[in-house]
């Protein structure tokens, strides 16, 4: 035991998702050498060659290995084309400031398939040609401010701005948005410039169903749980969590809009429905007695016309006897 943290792996994924339903698409690990000079992972020479390993071919080896360290930007690419040839189609790719770069506008509008990138920007030194010349996103949106042409969105809390520019040639709209007279300006960028900002807002939060994906499967799936040493182990821990995932979503999607944490308690929760169910039938079936009894008529009569005159009064009936035969 070393007691002391070490760089371990990532996980890259893609995912597809319509607003209600995710799917894991393809996943990925990537490691990470380290800054530290002849500390690999950050581990000495002597902590390296304790390190668990197994015989490999070595075209498999030579295969794990450029996987393991090929850049996550490059890995995307790769992703994405091969979700393409098999037939997966998309409106826009959605992605954080991570991969946002021109490399992948390139990719996104060589592709004839009708789809857009949307993603967001750093507000750092990559330039975009515009109406001022070619500056940075951070002097964008100070220049947009200072032009008063900033709009305010009572819906969203928020202020905001947009252009158009071109970034390496390339045609795409600039957005930017910041909340509070002391916040920070975002930034998005869209190869579809019939984008409006609220438009945009709206369909990059379904990016947000990548991070309730991870939570639901670190929380229920044990995504990342596997104590393996052996990294085989590792992948297909990972590749059948996702499977997981996939068909639970899909059973989601047909059942319930709940977080998978309900589809595993509805077993219960559904007892638990069944039973406040039941006592409901149960009360109002002594209060009909009751009255049938008070004013002496057949209480059955009573009941079987209640029933007739009101349809969810029917089906109430039918899913108690139901309960009742099933108990």
């Amino acid at each position: 035991m070393l007691h002391k943290s070490i760089l371990g792996f990532k996980c890259l994924t893609l995912m597809l998702t319509d607003g209600k339903s995710q799917t894991f698409l393809d996943v990925s690990f990537h490691g990470e050498e380290g800054k530290v000079p002849g500390k690999k992972q950050g581990l000495t020479a002597k902590e390296q060659s304790m390190r668990f390993s197994r015989e490999h071919t070595v075209e498999t080896a030579k295969s794990r290995i450029e996987d393991y360290w090929k850049k996550k930007t490059d890995k995307l690419l790769e992703m994405i084309r091969r979700a393409i040839s098999n037939g997966i189609r998309f409106d826009y790719l959605l992605v954080d400031s991570w991969f946002t770069n021109t490399q992948l506008v390139k990719f996104i509008q060589s592709h004839r398939i009708g789809c857009h990138l949307l993603g967001m920007v750093k507000m750092g030194n990559t330039l975009y040609h515009t109406e001022f010349g070619d500056i940075t996103a951070k002097q964008i949106a100070a220049r947009l401010k200072k032009e008063k042409r900033v709009s305010k969105s009572n819906l969203l809390h928020c202020v905001y701005c947009h252009i158009d520019a071109t970034l390496s040639g390339r045609p795409v709209r600039l957005f930017f948005c910041k909340r509070g007279r002391k916040g920070e300006w975002n930034g998005l960028l869209t190869t579809d410039r019939s984008l409006d900002f609220l438009t945009a807002y709206r369909k990059y939060q379904m990016r947000w169903a990548v991070e309730v994906g991870y939570h639901e499967c670190k929380g229920f799936l044990g995504l990342g749980k596997c104590q393996s040493r052996n990294f085989n182990a590792q992948i297909a821990s990972t590749t059948i969590t996702l499977i997981q995932y996939n068909i639970l979503s899909i059973v989601k999607r047909y059942h319930s809009y709940e977080t998978i944490g309900e589809l595993f308690n509805c077993a219960v929760g559904g007892a638990v429905e069944l039973s406040v169910t039941e006592k409901i039938w149960d009360v109002l079936l002594k209060a009909i007695f009751a009255v049938a009894d008070k004013f002496s008529i057949y209480a059955p009569d009573v009941l079987k016309a209640i029933i007739d005159a009101d349809e969810d009064l029917m089906q109430l009936m039918k899913l108690n006897v139901k309960l009742r035969e099933a108990s």
